[in-house]
């Protein structure tokens, strides 16, 4: 079972990087975060990262000092998960997708603007200004961890609460 999760969780995050999406509206942290709640200490971590890995080689992204902020962004989203736990609840995982977006938005921001020779001055008014470019991409990081969480998480517990309902079922007859 652990292992078809598993390669589930890796192909939805592949093929949510992959297909055509709004820029930063994708599965990623979703997967992170359900990896986290549902599987058990460093395997958890392994599959954002891997679905990273395989992704990045597969759209031919090269690697770049960026690219440890963003995977470790990421790995901040599993243990966001397994702050969860298998005792969560919906307002918890709600605040989990939220704050894994604003993370996101946040730590990598931060390293664009801190990138030598970069886009944006060293100053407090390039770093704001670094913050203001990124709004539109920071509204889609939000709304897509919040949809595919819901989704992962509702599809799970619509699942887990089919599977008592039957079993209930079938131990009254």
């Amino acid at each position: 079972m652990k292992y078809r999760l598993i390669v589930a969780l890796i192909s939805l995050a592949l093929m949510g990087r992959l297909i055509p999406h709004p820029d930063n509206f994708t599965p990623m942290l979703a997967v992170a975060l359900f990896g986290g709640a549902m599987l058990p200490g460093r395997m958890a971590y392994l599959i954002p990262l891997v679905a990273l890995f395989l992704s990045d080689l597969l759209m031919g992204n090269s690697v770049t000092w960026m690219t440890p902020v963003i995977y470790g962004c990421f790995a901040l989203g599993t243990g966001l998960g397994q702050w969860l736990g298998r005792h969560r609840t919906w307002a918890k995982t709600g605040l989990a997708a939220l704050a894994g977006g604003f993370l996101f938005y946040l730590v990598t921001n931060l390293a664009v603007w801190m990138t030598p020779n970069g886009l944006y001055p060293h100053t407090l008014d390039g770093l704001v200004e670094c913050y203001a470019m990124a709004l539109p991409f920071f509204r889609n990081e939000i709304a897509g961890d919040v949809l595919w969480s819901a989704m992962l998480f509702g599809l799970f517990d619509f699942v887990q609460a089919g599977i008592k309902t039957y079993r209930a079922k079938g131990l009254a007859h």
